[in-house]
């Protein structure tokens, strides 16, 4: 489910650099969160503390209610580089992990 999260992430991310009705990006931003937070959540479950607060960093930055103003620009590549992470994660496997039985 993790990896579902993020391809789905990922393509909306992508499509962000699309010019889109303003609609779609709180859409977007909504998803975001949710998303991070289940990813989160996960992570702590998994005892991977270091991704799970990039996740939390993650759903702060996205968040609907309070928005960052970054501008379209960096946005855009706020949106690039979280994508192509969000990729990465899925083949890349982190060591940091608590065995099954703790």
């Amino acid at each position: 489910m993790n990896n579902l999260i993020k391809i789905i992430l990922s393509i909306l991310f992508f499509l962000c650099l699309i010019d889109m009705p303003y609609g779609y990006y709180q859409l977007v931003r909504f998803i975001a969160l949710v998303g991070f937070v289940i990813l989160a959540y996960q992570s702590n479950l998994e005892g991977r503390q270091i991704e799970m607060i990039i996740y939390i960093g993650l759903a702060l930055l996205f968040q609907p209610i309070y928005k960052i103003t970054l501008g379209r620009e960096l946005w855009n590549i706020v949106d690039v580089v979280v994508g192509i992470a969000l990729i990465l994660s899925i083949f890349i496997k982190p060591k940091n992990t608590l065995p099954n039985n703790q």
